[in-house]
């Protein structure tokens, strides 16, 4: 047996084990209404029923994600205080929520932004209002008790820990040879094509359109890309930012993780800087709440929008107001449609052609997230310290990512460990993603997590108190090879009085993109 499949049996004995002495873990699904959005799919929230209850209000936002709430924002901004915004959950925020588990806060989806580029002009406004950044002697600094912490990420690779997430621990010069190729190659469509960050700000050039219409897999074959170790790391960016496999997003996609930020930097390289990050121990959430507070009854949650259509004059937005199980029509000038595309082509009545073309291409990977809290700091394998992100070499998952690490407070104590786990198309995990996650157990993920991450740990499932597992079953979109193409110019959407606002219009789900499209929707 090969040492890392012992590991994994060994892994998975401990967890039996841990069963067997009587030490009972708690947990089970959250954050998320499965039942509700399915209502919707399945008819049972019959659209264009009678209201029971007629409103008006000079704008209506249908989708409380970030999208949503950059627009509620931007009429705050722009003085029109009279609109409201519909939320089908609890809670607003869509993949950048946050929760807590034992009182610790943690992610319930996306865990850091970026420090924006030039490009993302609005994002960086953002921050500024926040306080996060500010100019000082005619230079942007922005909070260090905001940046993520030091060390940012460690690989768990041939059995001890590493520092950064590409295999270097012993690799041969023909891996470090290709590492040096595939960074050249980044930097020189850097300078060719113009990859940037929101890509409505990008020109539909002929080379970023051969790209797109070509397998991210297809790409590396044809540049002579072979290496195993590289070509790991590559899937694991995939699945990381789009929720699926290299085979399964555009060389436009995997590229575009690389160009559009930090370049692809190998070992040795001087200029090999990570780019900082904002984190905080409830991830994306921290903006969100920013966002959302202001609203106050503007904001109504478990509302789930039933259909959107035009009028002479104004729109009709009907809706299920789940708490008081009433249905409510808002009657208003004009709406922002901040829903993802498959929902938006279902409730708008007469789509326009651009929504029906969007919504038949667009696939969105499926996505689970268990927050697994610990009650005290877990043993560790030898190599690099402890990081805010710590991956596995070739498991399903993505790693995890550490609540308390940007806590000023340096005492060891209980904290929350984020695990993500997309369920995209990839090499990894094949099969219907979706129907695994509504029908599995969270007793099932709980065995997977126990036995990726005892491998490192294997003092995990002694040290476990409790799980807590959100799962997102159309988490993000699919950038799939074409999808430029079938998209068009990467620009703001608008029919009518309807104005589409939502991160799958730039074909993968990130914050700048979200808001962005957001923003310029008002």
């Amino acid at each position: 047996m090969k040492r890392r499949a012992f590991l994994g049996a060994a892994a998975g004995t401990a967890v039996l084990a841990g069963c067997k002495s009587g030490h009972e873990i708690e947990g089970g699904f959250t954050g998320v209404d499965v039942a509700r959005g399915h209502a919707l799919r399945d008819g049972a929230l019959q659209a264009g029923n009678p209201p029971d209850v007629t409103r008006r209000t000079r704008v209506v936002i249908a989708g409380g994600g970030i999208a949503g709430l950059a627009a509620a924002r931007a009429l705050r901004l722009a003085g029109i205080g009279d609109f409201v915004l519909l939320e089908l959950e609890d809670s607003a925020g869509g993949n950048s929520r946050g929760g807590a588990v034992n009182g610790v806060a943690c992610p319930l989806g996306a865990h850091y932004l970026p420090v924006p580029g030039d490009h993302a002009r609005e994002v960086q406004d953002l921050l500024e209002e926040f306080g996060l950044r500010r100019r000082v002697a005619g230079r942007w600094e922005y909070d260090e008790r905001h940046l993520c912490h030091s060390p940012q990420e460690r690989l768990y690779f041939r059995g001890e820990w590493q520092d950064g997430l590409l295999p270097v621990q012993g690799v041969g010069e023909a891996t470090l040879a290709q590492y040096r190729l595939f960074s050249q190659r980044v930097e020189a469509l850097r300078r060719e094509a113009r990859f940037v960050i929101p890509t409505l700000r990008a020109q539909t050039a002929p080379l970023l359109l051969s790209l797109d219409a070509l397998a991210f897999e297809a790409w590396l074959d044809r540049e002579g890309f072979t290496d195993a170790h590289l070509r790991w790391y590559l899937d694991y960016c995939c699945r990381d930012d789009y929720g699926a496999g290299m085979a399964h997003v555009s060389a436009w996609a995997g590229l575009h993780y690389f160009a559009s930020r930090h370049g692809f930097h190998a070992p040795g390289d001087d200029n090999a800087e990570r780019d900082a990050v904002l984190t905080w121990p409830e991830g994306n959430a921290w903006l969100m709440r920013r966002l959302a507070d202001p609203l106050g009854e503007r904001l109504r949650t478990a509302h789930v929008v039933t259909r959107i259509a035009e009028r002479r004059g104004g729109v009709e937005v009907d809706v299920f107001d789940a708490a008081t199980r009433s249905r409510i029509r808002w009657q208003a000038e004009r709406c922002i449609v901040a829903l993802p595309v498959f929902i938006a082509a279902r409730v708008v009545e007469n789509p326009p052609d651009v929504l029906t073309r969007a919504a038949s291409f667009i696939h969105h990977s499926p996505w689970l997230v268990a927050n697994i809290h610990v009650r005290e700091p877990l043993a560790d394998r030898p190599g690099a310290a402890p990081s805010w992100d710590n991956v596995i070499y070739g498991t399903r998952g993505l790693g995890y990512v550490d609540a308390r690490h940007q806590a000023l407070d340096p005492t060891p104590r209980a904290t929350v460990l984020s695990w993500y786990r997309p369920l995209g198309p990839s090499a990894i995990d094949g099969g219907d993603g979706r129907r695994q996650l509504l029908d599995r157990p969270w007793t099932g993920w709980r065995d997977d997590l126990m036995e990726e991450l005892s491998v490192p740990h294997p003092d995990l499932p002694a040290l476990a108190t409790r799980i807590d597992i959100t799962r997102y079953g159309h988490a993000m979109s699919i950038p799939a090879p074409g999808l430029l193409r079938q998209l068009g110019a990467p620009k703001q959407v608008r029919a009518g009085r309807l104005a589409f606002a939502h991160g799958d219009w730039s074909g993968y789900s990130i914050f700048e993109e979200a808001f962005t499209r957001g923003h310029l929707a008002v």
